[in-house]
């Protein structure tokens, strides 16, 4: 599967209601616009954008909203806009890069209905799903085609993600929801697939739900993940063939200072083979928590070289969240 900046267009036909119990109106009423401005000179300005725009899904009636981490990461300031048009200040809890989601807290009366939570884990191949967002945007009645683990250029990686079909064109924070009215999983990029007979399929990959409930409280209390960070080193990197090219650096990280350049293909991490993608992040992770040094082996202009790579905690290179 491949990044993809487009997608197709929504249908129209959704039913009114879902099933037992699941009014499609009122579950809508959840889903909210997420605009976010960052600060020029952030970590992430370049690459992400100063002006963000997305979606998010209230999950407590206190005006709790879950997203996408991306949206509001090193976020200056925050709103969120309901169907009516109606835009409340909100403030950025919290970002977990590990499982990509975003928390934000509105800062007045949403008077928006929390969706409730289902279990993505008890979610099949060929189910059902709707795929919601805001700005004014239909929802997309989709499926779930495919649950697979999922490695993201960024040193990302989830063990199953979720992948539905059609794609939403308006992606960044929607909300999918299963045949019962419940919050299966946000979404997080829209991704093109080759299908058996060789032409292209639009997909949107979702962040499973299941990854929430053990991390919430952390979020909440702590901003984080109240656990030491994973390692980071700053590649950005993609599967080409049998082999993975590193395609940039970030600039200041970890890599870029041990001398690590675009176009280096990563071979191995201390002496062990480096089979995919996700086997590298796997790899580098179970080296230590962020600090510790890994040992990267790769090959530039056919020689093979030795770099040694002092890690980082990622959130150390991003600006806090400040309360408005």
């Amino acid at each position: 599967m491949t990044e993809k900046s487009r997608g197709d267009q929504p249908q129209a036909g959704l039913p009114r209601s879902g099933g037992p119990g699941f009014n499609l109106d009122r579950a809508l009423k959840s889903i909210v616009t997420v605009q976010s401005s960052i600060p020029e000179d952030a970590f992430t300005a370049e690459a992400l954008g100063e002006q963000r725009s997305g979606s998010g899904v209230v999950i407590r009636e206190s005006g709790l909203v879950l997203t996408i981490g991306y949206l509001i990461m090193e976020a200056e300031n925050v709103w969120l806009a309901d169907g009516e048009g109606r835009v409340t200040p909100a403030h950025a809890l919290a970002v977990d890069p590990e499982s990509g989601f975003g928390l934000v807290q509105a800062l007045g009366p949403l008077e928006r209905p929390a969706l409730n939570l289902g279990r993505s884990s008890e979610t099949k191949l060929g189910d059902p799903v709707i795929v919601a967002s805001g700005a004014g945007m239909k929802p997309v009645r989709a499926a779930i085609v495919g649950k697979q683990e999922f490695a993201g250029y960024w040193e990302y990686f989830l063990d199953e993600a979720i992948f539905t079909s059609p794609a939403h064109p308006f992606w960044g924070g929607a909300g999918a929801i299963d045949r019962e009215g419940r919050l299966i999983g946000i979404g997080s990029l829209h991704v093109e697939q080759l299908t058996a007979r060789g032409g292209p399929r639009n997909l949107n990959m979702i962040v499973p739900i299941d990854l929430l409930p053990p991390i919430l409280d952390d979020l909440l209390a702590y901003g984080r993940v109240n656990k030491p960070a994973r390692p980071w080193l700053g590649i950005y990197s993609a599967e080409s063939g049998d082999e993975i090219i590193v395609a940039s650096v970030a600039e200041h990280g970890p890599a870029a200072a041990a001398g690590m350049r675009r176009g280096d293909v990563l071979a191995g991490v201390g002496g062990s083979e480096i089979e995919s993608l996700g086997d590298f992040y796997r790899k580098i992770w179970s080296r230590g928590p962020a600090g510790v040094e890994i040992p990267i082996e790769i090959v530039r202009d056919g020689r093979a070289i030795g770099l040694r790579v002092r890690s980082a905690d990622r959130s150390s290179f991003l600006k806090r969240p400040r309360l408005q």
